[in-house]
């Protein structure tokens, strides 16, 4: 006979074995979504953090033949939360490696975004002229004052030094260094070394505007002036704000240009990233007129009009011939970064780009300048001198060609009034639709079709637009897919559109569609992209 205790023991015994066969059964389905996610989603050339939430990039240089990049970082959850600092390096801005947290948060609170440089004059202090110092300048957040909303002043700005290049960081004793004057938004500041006053300067986003404050040392900062008021987007709080020179091309003189993130507000809706251009005397920041006067008219000063690159800065320590600057963005946006569906990790940034300042026929344009040298990661390349387009042309056909990651240049010559549709395809049903509408003079991406769209309303609710503001009857065009992203550049650079999808498998086939009847593709060129 079976006494009550037996009976308690087996009937405990089967109700742990149901139990851990369904947990197994529940980790195993976890396991193979993330199996499923690597395959699909982890893009190859773009940086995306090993595990857990990733938005704006911060603390960006280059240093001794490494670019360095740090960004906000929740290292224990796939959302956003409790803000580090997370840390990759890269030779070649394609391939990345992940190092360990460089800023954890303490007394002052969370680590949310800021910028680095390299104190070569040991201005600070904490380094050697040997052994500059590289100092991260960033924003301390008090979420339990935040929280219990005691106080507006929850927000300040500190330093932290790297004797090491950039690896290992120690944060300086007397932070905070730029205490907050009473506005609930104050962060994100962005620092440069100015020449002709031999000084620092830092950009710092406050409320909806952008305040300037100098330093001779990095370590104790006076505000300068405020820059914003009555011009650009103000439908959300200003965020990431930076400034830096650039030369006009072909015009013999330099223009500043101030860079600020908005959120919501962007021209397409959420998160976008909008442009000024004037001057900068050491204490003020002054729009240029003409610019002014543009915007007014027409608010179509953005640096990229996808609805996925945001809170883009500048590396500092990076200059190249053309006395450019090297710029990277979150590829995500604030109406849905907490629910795209991968969960083992969350957020790629963009390709970098180098910037460049030209002048049309209606004023100051900043380019942004397609990455090349993809020779090291080419696996095949299709060209093809010239060709005439019929009404659907297939420019990748299927089995060519792995799209899981590819680049294409060509030009469109002889542009009529019509519209031009590039189109991926997969065998899944997904479709990805992007190009030129003549008549509307208008790009635009359409991906409401292009795999998982159930995570948001808003993800996929209308194609993104953006207005063309070259007049020509020929269209260049710079485009690249990796694995989860797009990115589209136009006339050079001019345009810019970038937006993320999550098609159920890598598309197949490319064609273009449109009704008109003259169009020719030139020099058109398609690389397949693979890590080696």
């Amino acid at each position: 006979m079976i006494s009550f205790k037996q009976t308690f023991f087996f009937a405990a015994l089967i109700f742990f074995c149901v139990t851990a066969c369904k947990n197994f059964d529940s980790n195993t389905d976890r396991m193979n979504k993330f199996k499923t996610e690597e395959a699909k989603y982890r893009p190859l050339f773009h940086f995306s953090p090993e595990n857990n939430w990733m938005n704006d990039p911060n603390g960006m240089f280059f240093y001794k033949g490494i670019y360095h990049l740090y960004f906000q970082h929740n290292p224990n959850e796939s959302v956003w939360g409790p803000m580090h600092w997370g840390h990759a390096t890269s030779k070649d801005l394609k391939h990345w490696e992940e190092h360990s947290i460089a800023l954890i948060p303490d007394d002052l609170g969370t680590i949310f975004s800021g910028s680095a440089v390299v104190d070569y004059n040991n201005t600070s202090g904490l380094g050697t002229t040997q052994n500059p110092a590289i100092i991260a300048i960033y924003t301390n957040h008090d979420s339990e004052k935040a929280d219990k909303k005691e106080a507006i002043d929850f927000q300040t700005q500190s330093i932290a030094y790297s004797l090491d290049d950039g690896f290992t960081w120690t944060k300086y004793t007397k932070n905070p260094v730029l205490k907050n004057p009473g506005i609930i938004d104050f962060r994100d500041p962005k620092v440069f070394w100015y020449e002709p006053n031999q000084k620092w300067i830092m950009s710092l986003a406050a409320g909806q505007e952008i305040q300037f404050f100098e330093s001779k040392n990095l370590l104790s900062w006076s505000y300068l002036s405020s820059f914003g008021d009555g011009i650009g987007n103000h439908g959300g709080v200003w965020e990431c704000p930076d400034l830096f020179p650039l030369p006009v091309n072909g015009k013999g003189i330099s223009k500043w240009v101030q860079l600020v993130s908005i959120n919501p507000g962007g021209p397409n809706g959420g998160s976008a990233t909008q442009y000024f251009v004037g001057d900068f005397d050491g204490k003020v920041f002054t729009v240029d007129p003409d610019f002014q006067k543009a915007m007014e008219k027409d608010h179509s000063y953005w640096i990229d009009f996808g609805k996925d690159n945001y809170a883009g800065v500048t590396f500092s320590n990076w200059s190249n011939e053309a006395k450019g600057v090297l710029y990277l963005g979150w590829m995500s946006n604030w109406e849905y970064a907490n629910q795209v569906p991968t969960t083992k990790w969350r957020s790629a940034m963009t390709l970098p780009r180098e910037l460049e300042l030209t002048e049309n026929q209606e004023g100051y344009r900043l380019r942004s300048k397609a990455p090349k040298d993809w020779d090291k990661y080419t696996t095949k390349t299709l060209k093809k001198e010239t060709f005439s387009h019929q009404k659907e042309t297939l420019l990748i056909e299927k089995g060519t060609l792995d799209l899981s990651a590819f680049q294409i240049n060509l030009n469109l010559v002889n542009l009529e009034n019509n519209k031009y549709t590039f189109l991926l395809e997969n065998s899944m049903g997904d479709s990805l639709m992007f190009g030129y509408d003549q008549n509307k003079h208008q790009f635009f991406i359409d991906r409401s079709q292009s795999g998982d769209t159930s995570f948001s309303e808003t993800f996929s609710a209308k194609p993104s637009t953006a207005p063309r503001t070259k007049m020509s009857d020929s269209l260049d065009i710079y485009f690249i897919v990796d694995k989860m992203s797009l990115e589209v550049f136009f006339d050079e650079g001019e345009t810019v559109m970038t937006e993320i999808f999550f098609s159920q498998s890598p598309f197949e086939t490319l064609s273009l569609k449109t009704n008109a009847e003259t169009v020719k593709i030139e020099n058109l060129q398609i690389r397949e992209l693979s890590k080696k």
